[in-house]
């Protein structure tokens, strides 16, 4: 069965366009979604990988290694610079809960390696997301070795697995994206910080909308390949849309105004570091390209903003606003109507 159309997901908006976002620049440090069950969560982050334009890899190389970035490829699974490449789709990778560090990390056969002197490697999920995208289910529910492990990966772009002296190292540059339900419990404010964008995701209450996503969804699970076919011309807008925005977004401008602005708002929500900061910028340049802009102006990162900061605040006893709130009133006062 085909994914479900990207174009086809009825409103969550924002969840959508902190996904685009993240499509267009993935140095943003992925999206985390959060909110109630049966909301779409995971079906958009499929439909925009089942959206992105094939990558090319080295031909048989594990780790999805680019063949024009040299610098970037492993040592055990490109060979030559001229190896032959093929086509692939965008990978969507799943992470389960209960997965073991080995399954996540890969794993090295050491009996193999002492004996023989090969480094026998059997590569894990961080190595098959490469280039693509690592999704955590019910992410607030991961055993915390994983989650200082992710961390580390993601910080670093590569998956380093050392076992009795020997040591193996390859490329896990991907998108993290996690999902949960808050009323499963809370993330890691240590997980929580390195995802770029928050989003929160609530079930439709309008009875027009709530019409609309079961008329969708009933129609693609009865035929899903006509489903498909009436959204190909939205699908591809949109995969032009971000492929240009990737090529234009070293370009967009980002007025001194607008990091101004954007530090003044992380000093009256009182974030911690400058990641919001840097979040903040790069959220708003990706959104401008996206809408074509020149530069990057107040209105994206006001669009940007609560996707970017809401999960960065710390709680105040005293306000028992929730951070969205606190981020919106902090927006009106620095942008008074």
């Amino acid at each position: 069965m085909p994914p479900f159309p990207f174009s086809a997901i009825v409103a969550q908006d924002e969840m959508k366009q902190a996904l685009l976002i993240a499509a267009v620049d993935s140095s943003i440090g992925g999206v985390l979604v959060f909110g109630d069950r049966g909301t779409g969560k995971s079906t958009a982050v499929r439909a925009l990988a089942a959206l992105l334009p094939e990558m090319r890899v080295v031909a048989n190389c594990p780790y999805n290694c680019n063949p024009e970035d040299h610098g970037a490829r492993c040592v055990e699974g490109c060979p030559a610079i001229g190896h032959k490449s093929r086509a692939v789709p965008v990978p969507v990778i799943d992470l389960p809960l209960g997965a073991t560090e080995d399954r996540v990390v890969g794993a090295l056969d050491l009996e193999r390696a002492l004996a023989a002197g090969v480094k026998a490697f059997e590569p894990g999920l961080l190595a098959r997301a490469n280039r693509g995208f690592l999704y955590i289910d019910e992410a607030n529910l991961l055993e915390d070795h994983l989650v200082d492990l992710l961390l580390d990966v993601a910080a670093s772009g590569e998956n380093v697995v050392e076992r009795e002296g020997i040591s193996i190292r390859h490329p896990a540059r991907f998108v993290l994206v996690g999902s949960g339900n808050p009323e499963e419990g809370e993330l890691r404010p240590q997980l929580l910080d390195r995802f770029g964008l928050s989003v929160e995701v609530r079930t439709p209450t309008d009875l027009p909308t709530r019409i609309e996503v079961i008329r969708r969804r009933d129609a693609f699970e009865r035929d899903p390949a006509a489903f498909t076919a009436q959204y190909k011309r939205q699908e591809a807008a949109t995969r032009r849309r971000i492929l240009a925005a990737r090529d234009r977004l070293g370009e967009v401008r980002v007025p001194d105004s607008t990091l101004e602005h954007a530090a003044q708002l992380c000093m009256s929500l009182g974030t911690d570091g400058l990641r919001g900061e840097l979040t903040l910028i790069r959220a708003a340049r990706a959104l401008a390209a996206l809408d074509g802009a020149a530069e990057a102006t107040d209105h994206a990162l006001r669009r940007v903003a609560p996707s970017a900061l809401r999960h960065r605040l710390r709680r105040n006893p005293l306000d028992e606003a929730g951070s969205t709130v606190r981020v919106e009133r902090a927006l009106a006062e620095l942008f008074p109507a």
